[in-house]
């Protein structure tokens, strides 16, 4: 599985922005899986449910099953969260991982930038950034694209990866 991160200024928007990456990826034939880092003390579950009740009462692990989905929640009391190596190894095989909000991951990463963030850029410390990503010019001697060129990007990205679909 070949992975690229995204990390980068929420003040544009980046959510239904990776979406549409994601849609492009699919639209070119990959399969693709994300893995998103949640701010620190987010939780997806809540008091009430059964599942809360259960990881409360100590569980490791809480797997929710549907006709669908599931859901793995897994608690770490005691030790810390696993690296992203390790959470890429639990995914189910496909073209492309694409992970974000993992600052410091040792993977090819793209940078979104917006001078709203108020936020310096990452890119000049950060020698894992390959493109960045922008809603103005931005001076940099890396590939830059503008937000709209979601394609652009894209082609890119297989490109650098040397992204090829499983057989």
């Amino acid at each position: 599985m070949k992975v690229i991160g995204i990390i980068g200024a929420s003040a544009l928007g980046k959510g239904p922005w990776v979406e549409t990456l994601i849609a492009s990826f699919r639209q070119g034939g990959w399969s693709v899986s994300t893995i998103k880092r949640a701010p620190d003390g987010f939780d997806i579950d809540r008091p009430g449910k059964l599942s809360y009740a259960r990881r409360e009462a100590g569980c490791h692990e809480v797997m929710l099953v549907g006709d669908r989905r599931l859901v793995l929640m897994q608690e770490f009391r005691t030790e810390p969260a696993p690296k992203l190596g390790t959470l890429i190894a639990r995914l189910d095989p496909v073209d492309l991982v694409i992970v974000e909000g993992f600052h410091d991951a040792a993977v090819p990463t793209i940078e979104v930038c917006a001078a709203a963030s108020g936020k310096p850029p990452r890119w000049p410390e950060n020698r894992h950034v390959v493109a960045l990503v922008s809603e103005q010019p931005v001076e940099a001697p890396l590939p830059t694209f503008a937000v709209t060129d979601v394609p652009g990007l894209a082609g890119f990205v297989v490109g650098h990866l040397a992204l090829s679909r499983r057989v």
